[in-house]
């Protein structure tokens, strides 16, 4: 497993989750900028392999989108992306390559057993086509974190914060993988984690559960003041469908496509539900997941069972 990452309070917890999974060797983290720059997103990365005590190597990415600048998510995750805590940072260093040309040469070292999962916007993985477009055909599987198929966005009126981020870098990607799975927002909202729950599996004492409940308090106080009584990480859904896909219980496949212009609809997912352009389907889209498998991958990634 090749993960690309910016973490980011819920791609820590997808983290926790794939580094606590025996049946995936992951090969190396990507960063990029997105919630957070990426000094902020490549020193989380660190931190959080040091946490968890797993000796993975950290690529750096890049530090803009590809063509237009984009707000990042500091309101929500803090201003260093890890809840402004002012964490001990960690003793280990980033890599020399950049993550573009890490994802390519990992793709050849993991020729057709390379499971990418991208949890934050695409730039890297859209740098790395532009390099080389043959990629899809060394990778057996993607996952994309990304988009808000009935458009209902968190970052605008339509767009999802990974795909508004860098709406050229996710057309590159979803043009050039003939089939790619996607874990959207509309998904997350509906597997929300209740905060009692995830209150009790923070309690638990791991290091890893005392960690991510430092890191993320500012990022569930918001949630719970903002959007009721169940918060919601992105990231650990898309990981919980990239661990275990027969988890899925409801899944679409239909063609998507990411608009790059307008006043009002930049970034969003366009989804052709009727399949009226004929297009053919490049996304198995993510509908509904066994939530009590969803809570147990998480609960397990804390250490709190």
């Amino acid at each position: 497993m090749l993960i690309d990452t910016d973490p980011g309070v819920d791609d820590a917890l997808a983290l926790l989750m794939a580094f606590n999974d025996p049946r995936h060797e992951v090969v190396g983290l990507t960063v990029a900028a997105g919630n957070v720059g990426l000094h902020h997103t490549l020193a989380n990365a660190l931190k959080l392999c040091e946490v968890a005590g797993v000796e993975v190597p950290v690529f750096p990415g890049c530090t803009t989108p590809l063509l237009h600048a984009a707000e990042d998510a500091g309101y929500v995750h803090g201003n260093d992306g890890f809840g402004d805590t002012g964490y001990t940072p960690s003793g280990r260093n980033a890599e020399d390559e950049h993550a573009a040309l890490a994802i390519l040469r990992l793709s050849h070292q993991h020729a057709g057993r390379l499971l990418l999962v991208a949890l934050g916007p695409l730039t890297n993985v859209a740098l790395a086509l532009k390099l080389d477009p043959t990629l899809p055909e060394r990778v057996a599987r993607l996952v994309v974190m990304g988009g808000a198929v009935n458009g209902r966005g968190n970052t605008s009126a339509v767009a999802e914060f990974n795909i508004g981020f860098d709406p050229e870098a996710a057309h590159i990607v979803f043009e050039a993988f003939g089939r790619f799975d996607l874990a959207d927002w509309e998904a997350t909202l509906a597997h929300g984690l209740s905060h009692h729950d995830v209150d009790r599996w923070l309690a638990c004492g791991s290091p890893r559960a005392r960690f991510y409940d430092s890191i993320s308090a500012k990022t569930r106080q918001w949630a719970g003041d903002t959007r009721g009584d169940r918060w919601h990480s992105a990231d650990a859904l898309a990981m919980a469908y990239a661990l275990e896909p027969d988890g899925a219980t409801e899944v679409a496949e239909r063609p998507v496509a990411v608009e790059l212009s307008g006043s009002l609809a930049r970034g969003a997912t366009i989804v052709d539900w009727q399949r009226r352009e004929g297009r053919p389907d490049n996304a198995r889209i993510l509908l509904r997941y066994d939530q009590e498998r969803f809570q147990r991958l998480v609960a397990d990634a804390l250490a709190a069972q």
